[in-house]
């Protein structure tokens, strides 16, 4: 039988980092924590665009910034810490997520110390916003996340998409790789998320030091505009109720029609 998983390609762009590496992933997902989390990484330790992964798997489309167009799917790296980002700008399908597993370990794995995915799963409630377990692919990652303080994942589970694809070709090739599973708003972005998973996990595993204070001000900004949409949708239901009341008494047979 053949792999049908399509072929992705790692293009270099920089110079290979001098030390083993940690890859973090930072890929769209639940809450976007992963994406947050990881920008905010790749921005404040000044990592250079190391390469781009492209696929025939991939959604065609034109990503850019800053009015320039740029590969949806990036690697970013540095030496001090020695430290690479996967980011990617689009949603990945099934085989999209297969192929970006290949291709992610066919161009860096042999540059790699060990790779540390995010996975945003849904909160049961606002307390559990921010709590963090572990998942690890060997005993050597399983120690170094007690070591850190995160407490590896209870029970049985699955973890899908493009972060699953590429835990179980860590897993598979034996690449050390840790899954770090947050809990995060079920319905919107989660800036406080991705800051809970930075300061308690990502920072004692990885060693290096993040600012998240801008994190805590994005979940703010984004609570007051819900907040202002709610006040906005209560005025609406209030100005309807008094239309309603002030009009004209209606015929008796649409009176037990109720919207």
């Amino acid at each position: 039988m053949t792999d049908a998983t399509p072929n992705a390609s790692f293009e270099r762009l920089t110079d290979t980092p001098a030390k083993p590496t940690t890859l973090v992933e930072g890929l769209p997902g639940h809450g976007l924590v992963a994406a947050i989390a990881v920008d905010l990484v790749t921005r404040q330790l000044d990592l250079d665009h190391h390469g781009t992964v492209t696929s025939p798997a991939f959604p065609r489309v034109a990503s850019f910034a800053d009015g320039r167009v740029r590969d949806p799917v990036r690697v970013y790296a540095g030496d001090d810490p020695a430290v690479m980002t996967l980011q990617s700008d689009v949603a990945l399908d099934d085989s999209g997520a297969g192929a970006l597993a290949e291709g992610v370990l066919d161009g860096l794995a042999d540059r790699l110390d060990r790779v540390v995915l995010l996975v945003g799963a849904p909160a049961e409630s606002q307390q559990q916003v921010g709590d963090v377990a572990g998942i690890a692919t060997s005993d050597g990652v399983a120690r170094d996340l007690s070591d850190a303080g995160i407490a590896l994942a209870e029970g049985s589970g699955l973890v899908g998409g493009a972060t699953g694809s590429l835990l179980a070709a860590c897993h598979q090739r034996g690449v050390p790789a840790a899954a770090l599973v947050v809990r995060a708003n079920p319905y919107i972005p989660d800036p406080r998320a991705a800051r809970a998973v930075i300061e308690d996990a990502l920072e004692p595993l990885v060693d290096f030091d993040i600012d998240t204070a801008g994190l805590e001000a994005d979940a703010h900004q984004i609570e007051d505009r819900l907040e202002q949409m709610a006040e906005q949708y209560r005025r609406a239901q209030m100005s309807g109720a008094e239309e309603h009341a002030a009009s004209p008494p209606r015929s008796s047979t649409l009176s037990n029609m109720y919207q």
